[in-house]
């Protein structure tokens, strides 16, 4: 079963851009758990333009599935990860300006700083994801580095799926194999969305685990939430 996590960035930045705490990030991240969601996801960024540090901690003791942080392993946020000890730390390498995450981790050539940071995250019993495109080397290089899990940047698929869905999928159902075959979990997000999930999901050899958050935001200012995270479970299954 491929569980869903929901990125709430997109809660905070709504929040952020009137000051104040409409919509409240704490609800939104209980609701989507009533609602049936498996996990909840959050990337802060240094300038905390949407999830804020403060959030992070504020999330760790209220939520009872599964808690995912994402980011850019810079000191501050490796910091922050082993205090508040999610479940899972999800790597990307997102430049500081970076509007979204927009290219997976060359895990060959940062092989000696990946392997390092698996090292303290696995030291503190936290399950390590690393993002990466669908390329074979990029994945045997995390399992190299140590990572439990990698996390599909399904960008691209998500792109050429209207046009060839089975093109689309071809570098990622290689890259997905390889990753089982290294021994690693897999992840996937990045432009997933209704039209797109059920077809990754049910082709891919393995998927444990979707964070998806833009997409099911918007999804659900027509939907609701509680509709939307049904529809998105309904096509995980």
């Amino acid at each position: 079963m491929t569980r869903l996590s929901v990125n709430i960035n997109k809660i905070a930045t709504l929040r952020n851009s009137r000051g104040g705490n409409v919509p409240d990030v704490e609800k939104t991240a209980l609701d989507c758990v009533r609602f049936g969601a498996e996990g909840i996801t959050v990337h802060p960024r240094p300038d905390e333009r949407h999830i804020r540090y403060s959030d992070v901690y504020a999330l760790k003791p209220l939520l009872d599935v599964e808690f995912n942080i994402e980011g850019n392993p810079i000191e501050k946020f490796v910091s922050l990860v082993c205090e508040v000890h999610p479940a899972q730390v999800t790597l990307v390498p997102d430049a500081h300006d970076a509007i979204t995450s927009n290219a997976g981790w060359n895990t060959v050539t940062h092989a000696a700083f990946l392997k390092e940071i698996c090292r303290i995250f696995r030291s503190e019993g936290i399950r390590t994801s690393i993002f990466v495109d669908p390329v074979v080397r990029m994945v045997q290089g995390a399992a190299e580095a140590g990572s439990d899990r990698i996390e599909l940047y399904t960008q691209a698929y998500a792109e050429h799926y209207p046009v060839n869905r089975e093109e689309a999928i071809a570098p990622y159902y290689d890259a997905c194999r390889e990753a089982v075959r290294c021994g690693l979990e897999v992840n996937a997000g990045h432009d997933l969305n209704l039209d797109n999930l059920a077809y990754l999901k049910h082709t891919l050899p393995r998927l444990d685990e979707v964070s998806i958050g833009h997409a099911l935001i918007c999804d659900a200012l027509y939907m609701g939430l509680e509709n939307t995270i049904a529809a998105y479970l309904k096509a995980l299954k």
